[in-house]
């Protein structure tokens, strides 16, 4: 039978004992304040209902980050704001690449610190930079297909929110094209109008406000 087992190299020997030895020195926070910093936070997603836990201080901007973006986006109904929380997520995950990517560069920087030996302060933190880098190579490239998947899925998403966004608001124009010269029709007959016997629902108050709007539109194009 064929083995396929993959071979274990002096390379790969020694980083794996560096990382016990790593592991040992660590039992987990032990003060109040370190058992902060380490704590987790859950909440429940306001769309789906799955579960999302983040260290709390993660969690706390991941809030205000999507927050953020649905002020900025400005989704209506169900299905815009899926697009919307897409982005959030997406645009999330795609900002926190560099943080991983420098995070994985700094702790190879601890594991190999100490394996380098040279006077030169500069030299010697550039040394054990690139030695980090190397021994991250695969890890590296991974996560850069990541952040090209995740670059492409984010232009995909915008786009197809913004299309979703421009057929409703032309939608809305219409309607409320319509809506109004329903009302203006009803005022002329002296007859109240209700908006929802014709499957509106713009309010009379909205149609009014769109009549306003249209009519000094249209006294500005030709005051011009």
């Amino acid at each position: 039978m064929k083995n396929n087992a993959v071979p274990i190299t002096d390379h790969d020997a020694a980083r794996s004992a560096r990382n016990r030895a790593n592991a040992s020195h660590s039992t987990g926070p032990k003060t109040e304040a370190g058992k902060h910093r380490s704590s987790l936070n859950a909440m429940r997603h306001g769309l789906t209902g799955q579960t999302i836990v983040l260290p709390a201080e993660d969690l706390a901007a991941y809030n205000h980050f999507t927050q953020q973006t649905f002020d900025d986006l400005k989704p209506v109904g169900f299905l815009e704001k899926q697009f919307a929380q897409i982005i959030a997520d997406t645009s999330w995950r795609l900002h926190r690449i560099p943080a991983l990517e420098n995070n994985l560069i700094a702790l190879g920087f601890h594991e190999h610190s100490n394996r380098i030996n040279t006077e030169h302060p500069e030299a010697h933190a550039a040394l054990v930079i690139i030695e980090a880098m190397r021994e991250q190579t695969r890890a590296l490239n991974s996560i850069s297909v990541h952040g090209e998947r995740l670059s492409r899925q984010l232009e995909r998403t915008l786009k197809q929110l913004q299309n979703l966004q421009s057929q409703r608001r032309a939608t809305e124009a219409t309607q409320l094209s319509e809506a109004a010269s329903l009302l203006q029709m009803h005022q002329k007959q002296g007859v109240p109008y209700q908006p929802s016997e014709d499957g509106f629902v713009f309010s009379t108050a909205e149609i009014e406000t769109f009549i306003r709007r249209r009519d000094r539109l249209k006294a500005a194009t030709a005051h011009a």
